[in-house]
């Protein structure tokens, strides 16, 4: 299952809630991660946000203040009906851009019609994608930082192969959203920022 997103400011209060619901919970580190062992046999594993290390101490309130955003980072949504980008120092947005592009559905034709429509399809897929990589490439030039990317894999990995994205350093998590729209993209800035919690239940399994 993918991590549970936990906002950076909520991080403690999740770390008691974990406790009260199964008990005394002792805290270590392992693997640049924070982990948590309670008396019931459960454990979480917390990941800062931007694939970075912690190597402080184990403590939720010190765990929580290092999930600190870089100084210069991107987010790069992409599905067939539109895509959203924007460029962040820190918890700022900078420039930004969100655009929708129609891309027609699939058909019950057949025969040539069938081929005709898939073919247009695929034109309008392609200039979707050419247009998403137009603005990235404007609005991330010289990213320093880490780019967070979501929505449908295939349209990423396709504008995420014009040359001028390629050198971009992509990290975890990925983010699936619905076609980008301005609020969509508010929120992936937010999960982008969260600490990433693997919860494995002692009677449940992972959750």
């Amino acid at each position: 299952m993918p991590p549970v997103l936990v906002p950076a400011a909520r991080f403690e209060r999740w770390v008691l809630n974990f406790q009260g619901r199964h008990g005394a919970t002792g805290l270590t580190l392992a693997g640049g991660a924070l982990a948590g062992a309670a008396s019931d046999g459960s454990t979480f594993q917390a990941r800062l946000p931007f694939a970075e290390g912690y190597d402080g101490l184990p403590d939720a309130e010190a765990f929580a203040a290092a999930a600190v955003a870089p100084d210069d980072w991107g987010v790069l949504l992409v599905r067939k009906g539109g895509f959203a980008v924007a460029r962040l120092a820190g918890d700022r947005t900078g420039e930004s851009k969100v655009g929708q592009r129609h891309v027609q559905g699939r058909t019950k034709a057949g025969g040539q019609s069938q081929q005709r429509f898939a073919r247009r399809r695929d034109n309008q897929a392609r200039q979707a994608y050419e247009a998403a990589a137009e603005h990235a490439a404007r609005i991330l030039a010289g990213l320093r930082g880490p780019l967070i990317t979501g929505g449908d894999r295939p349209a990423v990995e396709e504008v995420l192969g014009d040359p001028r994205l390629r050198s971009l350093e992509v990290v975890g998590p990925w983010l699936a959203v619905p076609d980008p729209r301005r609020a969509v993209l508010e929120q992936a800035v937010a999960d982008a920022c969260s600490v990433q919690v693997e919860v494995v239940n002692a009677d449940a399994g992972s959750a």
